[in-house]
């Protein structure tokens, strides 16, 4: 578990980059991402940054876990996608703000990790899926609320398909080399409204199955 000083300065990281929400912050203060960090990086899994792990993947900044989580404004009764399983660390904290979450990862060997701490932390409201994220899951269609977290040109036209009225999906947009654009899409009666919330780096999103 995490001790009361780190969890302090956890929280205030998350809070004076702008996460004010107290559900999420709840979330995030209730999900050890210790759980989510393995080997040489372990004892830095409470600082505000990314990490690498397995597969060439990273363990995004708990401040950028936390906006992207706020910007999708979560309900109880969701049903929420995130493509990009990475840690399971992003799922488990929505696991605990939406009624299901289904998680896609191209790479099996982290879907098999990330099963194994959902398993450990008893989070029985999430699915994890070894498949082509980049397609969505249109067999579970449609979804309240999607997650993207690799950065596509545009925002995919599959999984934009795949929102409900009324839902929301959060994607970073940009070239992989470049500063990409986190984007909230509403999706209304009329089509889709865009909001650009702020500069982040993600790797890219790709199509496909990944080697390991």
């Amino acid at each position: 578990m995490i001790d009361a000083e780190r969890q302090m300065q956890f929280l205030f990281a998350l809070r004076s980059r702008g996460v004010t929400d107290k559900r999420v912050l709840h979330a995030m203060e209730t999900t050890d991402r210790g759980a989510f960090v393995k080997g040489i990086f372990a004892e830095r899994a409470y600082e505000d940054t990314p990490l690498p792990v397995a597969c060439g993947q990273t363990i995004s900044q708990p401040s950028v876990v936390g906006q992207m989580t706020q910007a999708l404004d979560v309900q109880p009764r969701d049903k929420v996608l995130e493509v990009g399983t990475g840690t399971g660390y992003q799922a488990a904290i929505l696991s605990k703000l939406a009624r299901r979450v289904y998680t896609v990862e191209r790479y099996a060997t982290l879907v098999q990790n990330a099963r194994a701490v959902f398993q450990a932390l008893d989070l029985s409201n999430i699915t994890a899926i070894h498949g082509d994220g980049s397609h969505g899951l249109p067999e579970q269609a449609p979804f309240d609320r999607i997650l993207v977290t690799a950065a596509a040109e545009d925002p995919p036209g599959p999984l934009l398909a795949q929102l409900r009225e009324g839902g929301i999906m959060v994607v970073p947009v940009g070239q992989s080399d470049t500063v990409q654009s986190l984007i909230k899409v509403t999706r209304t009666a009329a089509g889709y409204e865009y909001d650009e919330l702020s500069p982040v780096r993600f790797v890219p999103l790709l199509e496909g199955l990944g080697k390991e």
